[in-house]
């Protein structure tokens, strides 16, 4: 990722933190549906394996080099890992506050990378009302989604990448999980970089928001035509990754999907879980709940038409299903079964 330093906030003459994060593949996927020229962005190959190392080696390589000692982050468990992990390798104090049901993996990352874990009875929108109240006593810098501006200098990275991977034409379509939308965001700001810099053209790919039907407020303010999305009540998924009721980014989300002419798809979880199992079968990717989604998503937007045969796609894959195992097992429908084709 640091290959692309020139347009990342840290000064030129500081070490940054680094695991070893982006890089990630681009792999064609042959089998799912060959009537698409389908991509597969796979993240679960970063350090903690998820996107979220992109976000949080630049955030805490920054919060290092501005003088930060203590940082607190909410999390639904994948950016709590990585920053625990960050943290750990610049020498900082990690606070890590996630919901309680979280994917025990996530947990127990976070606390065996040494970070202080409180765990909440409720969603990160109350994990992240616990922080502020207590940021200013206990000497926290809060690194959550979009209160900071570093996390989406790291997730614009996406965007070079996907780029350069490309030969520098982007895709038509792009299809996003999407929770508190960082990477989304970031993509888009690295288009607009890339155009400046005469890399790329003014094109750009249609970008598809994917959330859970048990938590879908991107989904319900898009197709309601509001600026802003409301917090949705009752909050529920296995795919803890979309289990945000209410993104800071709201406003900025749905302006892309409508300046980009793309969209948002709601996905239940039985679904997700389903097609998660089939692109393994197929592809050979052990996807995330919300990566699997995107999968699913698909589906839906060819079948309405919004997708057309022979269009560039690519899937953003955030995460490792390795982290997601109890939702798996709970949906196994029994090891004989084969998969729908």
């Amino acid at each position: 990722m640091w290959r692309y330093r020139e347009v990342l906030p840290l000064p030129a003459d500081v070490q940054p933190v680094s695991l070893g994060e982006g890089g990630t593949p681009l792999l064609h996927a042959k089998t799912f549906d060959d009537e698409v020229d389908l991509w597969i962005k796979d993240e679960s190959l970063n350090p903690t394996q998820s996107f979220k190392a992109r976000g949080m080696s630049v955030a805490v390589s920054m919060a290092k080099h501005l003088g930060a000692t203590k940082l607190a982050v909410p999390s639904a468990g994948n950016a709590g890992g990585a920053l625990a992990a960050y943290a750990a390798r610049a020498g900082l104090e990690a606070h890590v506050f996630i919901p309680r049901d979280t994917p025990r993996a996530n947990i127990i990352e976070c606390r065996e990378l040494g970070a202080h874990v409180t765990l909440i009875d409720g969603f990160i929108t109350d994990c992240g009302a616990e922080i502020a109240r207590r940021k200013d006593n206990e000497g926290w810098f809060d690194v959550s989604t979009l209160r900071e501006p570093y996390r989406i200098e790291g997730k614009k990275t996406l965007g070079y990448e996907l780029a350069e991977q490309s030969d520098w034409k982007l895709p038509h379509v792009i299809i996003y999980p999407t929770g508190g939308g960082t990477g989304l965001i970031g993509m888009w700001k690295a288009f607009a970089e890339m155009e400046k810099l005469g890399w790329i053209d003014q094109k750009r790919p249609r970008m598809f928001s994917v959330q859970a039907s048990g938590c879908a407020p991107i989904v319900r303010a898009f197709e309601a035509g509001e600026k802003f999305a409301a917090e949705f009540p009752d909050p529920h998924t296995s795919a803890s990754g979309l289990r945000v009721p209410k993104a800071i980014g709201d406003f900025l989300i749905l302006q892309i999907l409508r300046d980009s002419s793309g969209g948002a798809v709601a996905v239940n979880d039985d679904e997700m879980i389903r097609v998660g199992r089939e692109v393994g079968s197929t592809e050979g990717v052990f996807v995330a709940p919300e990566g699997a989604a995107c999968f699913a998503a698909l589906r839906i937007l060819r079948r309405s038409g919004k997708i057309g045969t022979g269009e560039r796609v690519v899937i953003f894959n955030t995460g490792s299903g390795i982290k997601y195992l109890e939702c798996y097992e709970q949906r196994a429908t029994g090891a004989a079964e084969m998969p729908e084709r």
